[in-house]
């Protein structure tokens, strides 16, 4: 607590405890003929204190300036939520595609060597050798030689043909071993897919599986950024919420996304929720692996909301102090929502057009609990104990 705050308690202290009258004070010369002071009702002037079968603060004018006591008003606000984090660029899963074999045989001829090549839809990317793809090929021109004199043989070129096709003959292909009447050594294999190469698995020469991945190609039209959000903050982040995005190899030049899934689970070690944006890369810029921080924006709604400033969290309660009018300010306990920029959600707790406390919270806080112990004490001794007590006149010389 800073030295300023330290003075103004001990100035609250001072002032609740030493007697030092409201306005509204009785007289010592009232006061004298107080005998009895039946639950001590007399000390309701006691500046600092809430009079008695209330909960609260008084406090003067003069104090209300001197400790810099600002105000607020509970209103329904639009609130919308800007939450901030980093995400990292990955491939769009959806357009990543593999060129796998569904034979076995060994690579004649790579027309990919390398990765991150760039590949078009329909481009050759290896020359596959395969003897069993070489032995179908046979047994189609001999059902093809057969059917010239047996139209049953018809039969057996097609499914000559179905079973090249099984294996992702392409039917170009298929066409051309039929017209030159011989079977080609290799099967050439397409790419799938526009994009480029993620991952290059196969060399030239190397004997290859049914089933063996060879190459990753991936579309980079546009990208996913997964972004690791806060679980405090995973249920003000909605699918289709639009996001701003950006890299520090691109200073100044956001790029703009909109939420498409949000993951189920949440990071064990992290406890974050995984936040996948799609954001549109036509130019090529945005590359997997890099870095982003990332602007999420929820759609604006109306909620009574007071300003952050005047919420107390105390541990165990969350309190406003609301302005009662005349100095006098007592503490609500409420219920808080969501917080979006410079205000809080209220759930319950206060009401539209109350005013409460956005500074020196603390301060009332702890003038209130003081003004509580007093009553306590009070309660305490009792008064059928106090009963008959004497209150001695007080001293009308000067201070001792």
């Amino acid at each position: 607590m800073t030295h300023r705050a330290l003075s103004i308690v001990a100035a609250l202290t001072v002032t609740a405890c030493s007697g030092t009258k409201h306005p509204s004070a009785k007289s010592p010369d009232s006061m004298a003929g107080m005998a009895g002071m039946s639950g001590m009702s007399g000390m309701s002037g006691m500046s600092g204190m809430a009079g008695p079968g209330s909960s609260g603060v008084h406090l003067t004018p003069d104090q209300i300036r001197h400790f810099g006591v600002t105000f607020g008003t509970v209103e329904s606000r639009s609130l919308a939520t800007r939450v901030r984090t980093v995400g990292t660029v990955m491939p769009n899963e959806q357009t990543l595609s593999q060129v796998t074999p569904k034979v076995g045989g060994f690579v004649e001829r790579l027309y990919v060597n390398q990765t991150g090549q760039r590949v078009r839809r329909g481009e050759p990317l290896v020359a596959l050798y395969s003897p069993d793809l070489v032995a179908a090929q046979e047994e189609l021109l001999v059902a093809a030689r057969l059917a010239t004199t047996d139209s049953t043989a018809m039969t057996l070129v097609e499914a000559g043909k179905q079973r090249l096709r099984a294996w992702d003959v392409s039917e170009a292909q298929i066409d051309r071993v039929l017209r030159s009447r011989t079977a080609e050594r290799t099967v050439t294999l397409y790419a799938p897919t526009s994009g480029i190469v993620m991952d290059k698995k196969v060399v030239q020469g190397q004997a290859i599986q049914p089933g063996e991945m060879l190459l990753s190609v991936a579309n980079l039209s546009d990208v996913w950024v997964d972004a690791q959000v806060r679980e405090l903050d995973a249920a003000s982040v909605r699918v289709g919420s639009p996001a701003t995005v950006e890299f520090t190899s691109y200073p100044g030049r956001p790029f703009d996304g909109r939420v498409g899934f949000i993951y189920p689970t949440v990071e064990g070690d992290a406890r974050t929720v995984t936040a996948r944006i799609v954001v549109p890369n036509r130019d090529g810029l945005l590359k997997p692996g890099m870095y982003a921080t990332v602007a999420l924006d929820t759609p604006p709604h109306a909620a009574l909301s007071v300003p952050s400033s005047a919420i107390l969290n105390t541990g165990q309660h969350t309190l406003v102090f609301v302005d009662l009018g005349d100095g006098a300010f007592a503490p609500h306990e409420v219920t808080t929502g969501g917080v979006a920029g410079d205000y809080t959600e209220v759930l319950s707790g206060v009401n539209a057009g109350q005013r409460v406390v956005t500074s020196a919270q603390y301060l009332l806080d702890s003038e209130s609990n003081l003004a509580e112990t007093m009553k306590s004490m009070i309660g305490q001794t009792g008064g059928a104990d106090m009963k008959g007590m004497d209150m001695p006149a007080p001293a009308t010389g000067g201070p001792r």
